[in-house]
């Protein structure tokens, strides 16, 4: 049986690059992962239908996160007010329900001062936010950097047990041994 965890990204479109790559590392995390039993399964706005919904289509985005294991945020010049409600969404859920864990990225890398404008005021809010909540960031210079701090992140949760690996069927499990007392030593299964 697999264990799934599902990962939700959420960033604005100017890191199209980043989450691809994400993803990428994701899929390879997974060929090494699925033969003992763990599977990340990484849901992606851009993987919904684009359709007319039936209510927003945002609305189906926070449905899902609500849904997920991990919620993972990456920044770069701007909060986008989707990406926000996707946090808040998130938050939400995780105070109510101790999940999804969340973790936020925010990108540490040169910029052309031309292309700024008034959405970089968001992200000084955002992140004054985050601290107000007593949540602690993580900065990644390039994609390399995101990708080895997520895969350190996922070492923890494995090293928690919030993911958890399958046992290898014909692997046969060392006996356990009781002490009864000083001089008996009883093995048990």
């Amino acid at each position: 049986m697999i264990n799934k965890k599902k990962i939700f990204l959420a960033s604005s479109s100017e890191l199209a690059d980043d989450r691809r790559q994400f993803e990428i590392f994701l899929n390879r995390k997974n060929k090494s992962w699925v033969n003992q039993g763990v599977f990340l399964e990484l849901v992606l706005w851009e993987d919904f239908l684009d359709a007319v919904s039936q209510t927003r289509l945002q609305d189906e985005y926070n449905q899902t996160i609500r849904d997920c294991d991990l919620f993972v945020m990456l920044f770069f010049t701007k909060v986008g007010t989707y990406t926000e409600e996707e946090f808040e969404t998130a938050f939400g859920q995780f105070k109510t329900t101790n999940k999804p864990f969340i973790f936020t990225y925010f990108k540490d890398a040169p910029i052309s001062t031309g292309a700024l404008d008034d959405a970089v005021l968001s992200l000084l809010q955002f992140k004054k936010k985050l601290s107000t909540l007593g949540h602690f960031y993580t900065v990644y210079k390039n994609v390399e950097d995101l990708q080895l701090k997520f895969d350190q992140q996922l070492d923890k949760l494995v090293a928690t047990g919030f993911i958890e690996f399958k046992r290898d069927a014909g692997e046969a499990s060392a006996p356990t041994i009781h002490i009864s007392d000083s001089k008996n030593v009883v093995a048990g299964s």
